[in-house]
């Protein structure tokens, strides 16, 4: 059965008093990964309770990842039980967008006087426009880094942060003949195919290309066999991806490579150990681009009520900008995609927090996360997490032959050309 929780109820401690004068409109809100993001919520929905007294933002139960949310919301689209705003990987925005669930923000864009002065520029717009309309506001941006604790690297006698595979596949060896049983984790689990599109375009190369899976050429053969070398070489162990984060929080795991969003998760959870980020290695030089992560706020609502709409609206948008996009950055990895977040309301932040520097040195290697096409893409994905598992776990290491099937499985899914 389906969690709806008010906010009044889920946040009380951190809420102010509600106004008593008018009847409230309320709107119903839905977003994933509770434990990165409930904090900050906490400190986004006081401040709009305080802007927009009338309203009341019910929360419904979290996605537990993406894809998730998306089969959520293409279910509530049939059942007539969609939310009023949620929030989808920006991955996954295009599907909502083909299907007509997420509706164009153009006519409320248009609206306000002052768009780009509060820090919406067009490449943050970029990430969720499609046919020249923007169907989306994103939220959040995140980028692979790694996650070093420097206690257990110094005790191997590690002072650098490795810069490509090679290296990190040495400080395995290093760190093992240290003591340390847990050398790495390397994020292969993560939402969306995300590490395998990083190693793709650390090669310069997307995912997808021309409507082809592009893993048949050169580039997806040294992907996967980037991927079997840190599995076997450095005796990962196959974790689920939470276990992974707390093994690493407890102190057991002395490099784990996986998303600035946890960074915040991460740190108000770990033992007693110097942790630093560095950026994330290539494969034999520094990465060609990585992909952007993160999330986007869609409407979606089946109101057709002006005064429902205009409140999804006015949430929305406070989310975005202003102190909203910034709170993500005070709770989070993510970085804010919102212009004068950054520039203005985080000028110091950086500069306190070099932890969160790392993901914004990065920025320049910005590159699409990409969505499978066509109806079957989360299939797609399931696909492509089944072929890496099996590496993990051990059942295949001939790579050519695994290419070779994976790509034939995944273009029998994909849209065929012209259609």
């Amino acid at each position: 059965m389906k969690r709806t929780l008010a906010i009044a109820a889920l946040f009380a401690a951190s809420l102010v008093p509600a106004a008593q004068a008018g009847e409230k409109v309320k709107i119903e809100f839905a977003y994933p990964y509770s434990h990165l993001f409930d904090v900050t919520y906490q400190k986004i929905l006081p401040k709009f309770q305080e802007a927009h007294p009338d309203i009341e933002v019910v929360i419904r139960a979290t996605y537990e990842s993406y894809e998730d949310g998306t089969n959520t919301i293409l279910r509530e689209a049939v059942s007539g039980d969609l939310p009023d705003v949620t929030m989808q990987g920006l991955n996954r925005q295009a599907i909502l967008v083909e299907k007509g669930i997420a509706k164009s923000l153009e006519p409320f864009i248009a609206k306000e006087a002052d768009f780009a002065k509060e820090g919406y520029h067009q490449p943050m717009l970029a990430l969720s426009t499609f046919d020249g309309e923007v169907n989306g506001l994103p939220f959040s941006v995140s980028l692979p880094v790694g996650y070093y604790n420097m206690d257990l690297m110094a005790k191997a006698g590690i002072t650098a942060f490795p810069r490509t595979w090679d290296e990190v596949i040495a400080t395995c060896r290093a760190l093992r003949s240290s003591g340390v049983r847990n050398p790495i984790f390397w994020g292969w689990n993560i939402t969306g195919n995300w590490f395998v599109q990083a190693l793709m375009w650390s090669q310069g190369e997307p995912t997808m290309k021309d409507g082809k899976f592009n893993l048949a050429g050169k580039a997806g053969l040294t992907a996967l066999e980037t991927m079997k070398r840190i599995f076997r070489e450095c005796r990962m162990k196959n974790l689920e991806w939470k276990e992974a984060l707390a093994s690493f929080s407890a102190g057991e795991v002395a490099m784990l490579f996986w998303s600035t969003s946890a960074l915040g998760a991460v740190e108000r959870s770990k033992g007693d150990f110097v942790l630093e980020t560095g950026p994330f290695p290539g494969i034999g030089a520094a990465p060609k681009g990585l992909p952007a992560g993160g999330n986007a706020a869609m409407l979606v609502s089946a109101s057709e009520d002006p005064k429902v709409l205009e409140a999804a609206w006015a949430w929305l948008k406070f989310i975005t900008s202003g102190e909203g996009a910034a709170d993500v950055a005070r709770t989070t990895g993510y970085m804010p995609p919102n212009k004068a977040a950054n520039e203005i309301i985080l000028a110091s932040f950086y500069d306190e927090n070099p932890n969160k520097r790392t993901a914004v040195d990065q920025l320049p290697l910005l590159r699409d996360w990409q969505a499978y096409p066509g109806d079957n893409g989360l299939a797609v994905t399931q696909v492509v997490y089944d072929a890496i598992e099996s590496i993990v776990v051990g059942e295949n290491d001939d790579m050519k032959t695994l290419q070779e099937d994976l790509v034939e499985e995944v273009q029998e899914l994909l849209p065929a050309e012209g259609s």
